[in-house]
């Protein structure tokens, strides 16, 4: 039996986007000429779409699609990722340079969604190969044996990070690459290890591009002087850098925030959809939907992917097949920390990293990669035992 609440945990999610995305759309459409109506549509049919999808793919047999649509996932998103670089504009649309969706007829689709899926499929079944034989090995065997996965990754670093521009996706791979490592059992000293070189390319990636060091200035700007104002005064003047660019989508963020208070300004009501950032239906959502309904209605939201979080975990926890329990626990990872990377970049703690919101972030591709997520995970959730 299928777990009903993931289900409509989900379907009240994608329900509260439909709605957010026409109340926080306005200024984006007078400004392009767009109806009234033009975003609410769209995520009404991808939010159909997405809901049932998930219906229809909790109803598979896992043993039979979870592995064999999972790899066409994998595969097919390496290969889309790599020949969308070479495709003219009227194919492949681009933002800031880097060509990151597929022009369709009546829609856009960004093929590093889906690949996200593929990627985890691919995880929990090599890791799940190897799960018993993690243990006995010494750190340098077991370094030898999750090589091949550093390749892969690599593989992920070039076709997002580099020919898509788009280092927040590789963030998040990387992190849910190292947590269902530790779930597989592999040592803690190896995590220590790869995070250690993860780090040192994440700095690489960083200081060999200037709009991403543009991006550091800003994040450090808006936050020195919280950070410098625990050392000495000597110490802090010396780490102070001036004349760093203003930190307007944190500021205007946060003011939205704070202007929301406990219960909001009311649906519609918001002021920073008013031209104070462009496009707050999509990356800064959160931001937009605390001005209206306030901090309470953010607790809400936050509230429903914890226990959609939970519920995941305990799923995998009840799954006796090795490979379904690191799935259902890398989507768990890939949704919370997709959240938390968001949260974080808006209130100014991380650099903003440009991640969508899962399920509450306008965008068709994301809302149904998610919703196949679910599905898979609820499919999944037949074969576990009940405890």
């Amino acid at each position: 039996m299928t777990d009903r609440f993931v289900f409509f945990i989900s379907v009240t999610l994608i329900t509260i986007s439909i709605l957010f995305s026409y109340s926080l759309s306005s200024f984006t459409i007078l400004f392009y000429g767009y109806g009234e109506f033009h975003f609410m549509m769209r995520q009404i049919i991808a939010g159909i779409l997405g809901v049932l999808l998930m219906w229809g793919i909790s109803r598979c047999n896992p043993d039979r699609f979870i592995l064999p649509f999972g790899f066409m996932l994998f595969f097919g998103g390496i290969f889309v990722m790599f020949i969308m670089h070479f495709l003219p504009e009227s194919l492949a649309t681009s933002a800031g340079g880097a060509k990151r969706w597929i022009r369709l007829p009546f829609f856009s689709l960004a093929p590093v969604e889906f690949f996200k899926i593929g990627f985890i499929t691919f995880l929990a079944w090599s890791f799940s190969r190897k799960f018993s034989l993690v243990e006995t090995k010494t750190l340098k065997e077991e370094f030898i044996t999750f090589l091949p996965y550093v390749g892969v990754f690599l593989i992920a670093v070039y076709l997002i990070a580099v020919l898509q521009n788009d280092l927040g996706q590789i963030v998040l791979l990387g992190t849910t690459l190292a947590i269902m490592m530790i779930f597989a059992g592999s040592s803690f000293k190896l995590f220590l290890y790869l995070l250690s070189g993860a780090f040192g390319l994440f700095v690489v990636v960083i200081v060999t591009s200037a709009h991403r060091v543009a991006r550091v200035k800003t994040w450090w700007a808006g936050v020195q002087d919280l950070v410098l104002s625990f050392f000495p005064a000597s110490i802090a003047n010396s780490l102070r850098v001036e004349n760093l660019p203003e930190p307007y989508q944190v500021e205007h963020s946060l003011n939205a925030i704070v202007n929301g208070g406990m219960f909001g300004k009311g649906l519609g009501n918001g002021l920073i959809k008013l031209g104070f950032l462009s496009e707050v239906h999509t990356d800064v959502i959160l931001a937009g939907i605390t001005e209206e309904v306030g901090f309470l209605g953010l607790i809400g939201v936050c509230v429903l992917f914890v226990v959609l979080i939970f519920k995941i975990l305990k799923i995998a926890n009840r799954c006796e097949n090795t490979m379904y329990y690191l799935f259902c626990s890398g989507v768990a990872v890939l949704l919370g920390f997709s959240f938390l990377i968001n949260a974080f970049g808006i209130s100014g703690i991380i650099p903003i990293k440009g991640i969508a919101v899962p399920f509450l972030s306008y965008g068709g591709s994301s809302l149904i990669a998610n919703s196949i997520m679910i599905g898979m995970v609820l499919a999944i959730s037949k074969k576990s035992r009940m405890i």
